[in-house]
C-alpha cells in the first residue's frame, strides 16, 4: 500500500473533476470503479475508486480517493492497492507507487 495525504485550497468541484480527469488520463487502463458523495451541514465528502493495469506486476490494482471538504479548505486522502502477486506478504509495490505518483503530480 501506498498513501498520500494532502491540504488543498480551491473549489471542491473544480479540484474534484481535476482530480478525477487527471487520473483518468493519466493511464490509458484507468477507470472509475464507483464513487460516492454525500454532504451534511456545509461540509462535502466524495469518494472514489480508480483501477488501472499494472505492466510491472501484470495484474490490477485499485486506488481510492477521498477528498473532504468545508468551504475552501479541502482535505485529501489517496490510498492504493494490490499489484503484489505474492501470497504471504507484499512483493512488488512499484505498480502502486506509479498509481499514486500520477495523483501526487496533480497536487
Amino acid at each position: 500500500m501506498a498513501k498520500l495525504e494532502k491540504t488543498l485550497h480551491g473549489d471542491f468541484d473544480t479540484v474534484l473533476r481535476s482530480l478525477d480527469d487527471g487520473i483518468l488520463k493519466g493511464s490509458m487502463s484507468a477507470s472509475l470503479e464507483d464513487s460516492s458523495d454525500f454532504s451534511a451541514g456545509g461540509v462535502r465528502c466524495s469518494v472514489r475508486v480508480y483501477e488501472r493495469y499494472s505492466w510491472t506486476g501484470g495484474n490490477r490494482l485499485s486506488m481510492t480517493l477521498t477528498l473532504f471538504g468545508d468551504g475552501d479548505e479541502l482535505r485529501l486522502s489517496a490510498i492504493t492497492s494490490g499489484g503484489s502477486n505474492a501470497m504471504f506478504f507484499k512483493m512488488n509495490t512499484i505498480g502502486e507507487d506509479a498509481f499514486l505518483d500520477t495523483l501526487q503530480g496533480l497536487v
